[in-house]
């Protein structure tokens, strides 16, 4: 069945940096686009970063030019670099998959402290 597994986050002061990762399995990895989501309290899920096969990217506007997504296939992995990091970035970060329907990872918490 269809697992994602996300990691790396933790507590980070402004203007530092993470990196997120998730592994994928039970499905085809390298023929399927991936994408990051987050979710800050009381606020609805949002699209972070999107990678496709061939590796065009997709930035959310609030992140462009501070966040890189990156994919692994042979790793069945796909990451995201986060720097620069502010306190409005503060949310759980979720993996997402979109194979018929939709998967999401189980989430790592990121906070930012200002």
């Amino acid at each position: 069945q269809v697992q994602l597994v996300e990691s790396g986050g933790g507590l980070v002061q402004a203007g530092g940096s993470l990196r997120l990762s998730c592994a994928a399995s039970g499905f085809a990895f390298r023929i399927n686009t991936m994408a990051w989501y987050r979710q800050a309290p009381g606020k609805q899920r949002e699209l972070v970063a999107r990678i496709t096969t061939g590796l065009t990217t997709t930035y959310a506007d609030s992140v462009r030019g501070r966040f890189t997504i990156s994919r692994d296939n042979a790793k069945g992995t796909v990451y995201l670099q986060m720097n620069s990091l502010k306190p409005e970035d503060t949310a759980i970060y979720y993996c997402h998959l979109n194979l018929r329907r939709d998967y999401w990872g189980q989430g790592t918490q990121v906070t930012v402290s200002s």
